[in-house]
């Protein structure tokens, strides 16, 4: 029985394929979302821009706890945030992230 040629197929994909250093990135961005704590922040934001201090009360949990986490969503460019005076509030980066998360639960509910 003879066996399928897939050279021009691998060939097409492989030209396709990113290289391993944004592959890399892009899992390290999808780990981010792969936490819960993280997941309920990003929807608190995604309803209104909120400080550190909203932000453990809602989610019942310490500003360091907080703090915390949004070091990693800033350090993923997920989130931003704007000072006034001695109060930080944090926001969704851009409309890629709602649409992360918009899509995300899209499948969930499929």
């Amino acid at each position: 029985m003879k066996e399928h040629d897939h050279t021009q197929l691998l060939h097409d994909v492989d030209c396709q394929m990113p290289k391993d250093e944004v592959l890399a990135e892009l899992s390290e961005l999808f780990a981010v979302f792969g936490d819960t704590t993280r997941i309920k922040i990003l929807w608190a934001l995604f309803e209104s821009e909120m400080c550190v201090c909203a932000i453990a009360e809602l989610l019942h949990m310490t500003q360091s706890a907080i703090s915390h986490q949004l070091k990693l969503l800033r350090h993923a460019k997920l989130v931003g945030s704007r000072r006034d005076g001695k109060t930080v509030y944090y926001f969704l980066a851009d409309d890629h992230v709602r649409s992360i998360i918009n899509q995300g639960m899209e499948h969930i509910s499929e």
